[in-house]
């Protein structure tokens, strides 16, 4: 694997999940901008709770990224996601925040809000922290 292919991965998956930029990454605070096209939707133009999922779980990993540095990856060890109100297609923000970190778990909580500011769900996480050189030594030995 090559460096340009190590690096091409995460841009593929912020343009898969629509991103569009990050507006705030810091104190254990994430704020993510995204893009909901209907390419992402279902029935009646509501986008598909996977990408509501991912789009908060990405902001939980940002705030976590925030407090450990790039050393360190964020693994989800659960997810669990409340659905409020349907994503519709056009710009959401993701939100997520550290309620609780120690050496090697946080606890992070996010919501996805709507245009007008609305709180279209909220979700909880556990996170493992691990070494980032462990993480990609683990994904070359998978590859390979």
């Amino acid at each position: 694997m090559t460096d340009t292919a190590a690096a091409s991965p995460p841009m593929d998956l912020h343009k898969t999940l629509g991103q569009v930029r990050v507006l705030e990454m810091a104190d254990g605070r994430a704020v993510i901008e995204y893009e909901a096209g209907m390419h992402m939707c279902h029935s009646g133009g509501v986008v598909q709770g996977g990408f509501v999922c991912g789009w908060i779980d990405a902001a939980m990993a940002h705030a976590s990224m925030s407090q450990t540095g790039p050393d360190m990856t964020p693994m989800s060890l659960e997810l669990k996601v409340s659905f409020f109100a349907p994503a519709r297609p056009g710009k959401v923000v993701a939100e997520g925040w550290i309620e609780r970190s120690g050496k090697s778990t946080s606890f992070a909580e996010g919501r996805l809000l709507g245009p007008n500011g609305e709180v279209l769900a909220k979700a909880t996480t556990t996170i493992r922290l691990m070494p980032r050189a462990r993480v990609e030594a683990a994904a070359r030995a998978v590859a390979e």
